[in-house]
């Protein structure tokens, strides 16, 4: 693909500062109409969203490289939430109940680090043997390896609920402007934002993060220039899943329960958040997944948890209409 030259105010970057600009105004407004209210679904919606944005990093980066929607990657956040609770439930049968947030930086690796690892070898074994077979074998099979894993965690821990320890972060609460803050809003928000920032510097000021454009701009041509495509490749399936898993373990943190579905509920939801933003377009999956989870929380607390679905994808509609490439979507010349 090429990229066509475009003026200032057609660019990524005007669309992004536009739209910071409006939210900026809708908040103060609001805050302005409903008070307290207002500012606690804010608060809502940013926390919701940072698991949105998390998983649609990981769609978002499969898709730059691959052109490949990987329907697997919701029930590999799923596994980083089942792995958590199973950690957790060591370390109480271990009898450190007591210290159990020492150990949860500890656990986020080592989930994050399993759960990348599977993210490998299912791109080893389900998507590279079928890169060259056309668009709808591996579609295919990363539908069927979506029902794999998501059978899988039915078979190990059971159908039912699973249920987070409630001691892993002690509960403190903060009143802000009439709105409620707790101590693990603060933490999911702290290490959702500090993650995408860390993928963001990666990915614009490392050479990996380089070639990682590169070859999601042309893989003949990124091998022509030396790069590995098939390490950094790898290298995604790394990254996403991984990310994936941290959002994972923090929905079970947050929510408190788990279920095998998780998968399909929040992967479809990033998967939104992820063209909303722009597909394949890094800053994109963060903002679309931060919109969709204030739309959500916004529809929750003023007008009913049933409409929630509708009026998202309602919104969705609308800016496809008006921008079909997304809200930070590039538009892109394919070469013939």
């Amino acid at each position: 693909m090429e990229a066509t030259l475009r003026p200032w105010y057609q660019q990524s970057w005007f669309y992004a500062l536009i739209s910071l600009l409006l939210a900026a105004v809708l908040v103060l407004a609001g805050y302005q109409l409903s008070g307290p209210m207002f500012l606690q679904q804010v608060v809502n919606g940013l926390t919701i969203g940072s698991f949105y944005a998390l998983i649609a990093l990981g769609y978002t980066m499969v898709y730059g490289v691959l052109k490949l929607i990987n329907f697997a990657h919701g029930d590999l956040f799923m596994s980083g939430a089942y792995l958590g609770f199973t950690f957790l439930g060591m370390l109480i049968g271990a009898g450190l109940s007591s210290q159990l947030l020492l150990y949860l930086l500890p656990m986020f690796l080592i989930v994050m680090t399993i759960v990348a690892v599977t993210g490998v070898i299912l791109e080893r074994t389900a998507y590279r043997p079928l890169r060259r077979a056309g668009r709808l074998a591996p579609v295919v099979s990363a539908l069927g390896a979506s029902i794999f894993l998501q059978n899988a965690v039915m078979l190990i821990y059971g159908a039912r609920y699973q249920s987070y320890p409630k001691e892993v972060i002690p509960e403190v609460r903060w009143t802000i402007g009439g709105a409620r803050l707790t101590l693990v809003q603060v933490a999911v928000l702290v290490t959702a934002f500090l993650l995408m920032a860390a993928l963001y510097i990666f990915i614009h000021y490392s050479r990996v993060g380089t070639a990682i454009r590169a070859v999601a701009l042309d893989h003949d041509t990124s091998r022509l220039m030396g790069i590995n495509v098939n390490r950094i490749i790898t290298m995604v399936f790394i990254i996403g899943p991984a990310l994936g898993a941290a959002g994972g373990v923090m929905v079970g943190l947050y929510y408190g329960r788990i279920y095998f579905t998780l998968g399909w509920s929040y992967g479809l939801k990033a998967f939104t958040a992820a063209i909303m933003g722009g597909i394949g377009n890094i800053p994109g999956a963060m903002v679309g997944g931060l919109l969709l989870g204030l739309i959500e929380a916004f529809a929750t607390g003023f007008v009913s948890d049933a409409w929630k679905n509708a009026i998202a994808f309602f919104i969705l509609i609308l800016i496809l209409i008006f921008r079909p490439t997304g809200l930070l979507g590039e538009r892109v010349a394919e070469k013939l």
